[in-house]
């Protein structure tokens, strides 16, 4: 059983800070890539950040330069800050990996459960 938990979510002033972390347990044999989507009310969910293992990363436009997405390979995290947020950031925020099990796996897609990261102006 793989297991995704995320923290670090709240509510937050416009122009403030957040830093959201995720952590994987369970069977795992090796980490692929593992990144951040949101989903705000209404709307359908979409990607915030990416990383590789190597990590190599991926933002959406709406975040350059405001974002930054690390991890640390050895304890199985991902984390996002989150800068200069402001009321269009206002979502459920969702960890994501692709986590093999054992060297066969196909390397899966496994999700958090979410985290409500919320913005007044």
């Amino acid at each position: 059983q793989v297991r995704l938990v995320e923290s670090g979510g709240g509510l937050v002033q416009a122009g403030g800070s957040l830093r959201l972390s995720c952590a994987a347990s369970g069977s795992i044999f090796r980490i692929d890539d593992m990144g951040w989507y949101r989903q705000a009310p209404g709307k359908q969910r979409e990607l915030v950040a990416s990383i590789t293992q190597g990590g190599v990363t991926n933002y959406a436009d709406s975040v350059k330069g405001r974002f930054t997405v690390s991890r640390d390979n050895a304890k199985n995290t991902v984390s996002l800050q989150m800068d200069s947020l402001n009321p269009e950031d206002t979502a459920v925020y969702y960890c994501n990996a692709r986590i093999r099990r054992d060297r066969f796996d196909t390397s899966p897609i496994y999700w958090g459960q979410g985290t409500q990261v919320t913005v007044s102006s």
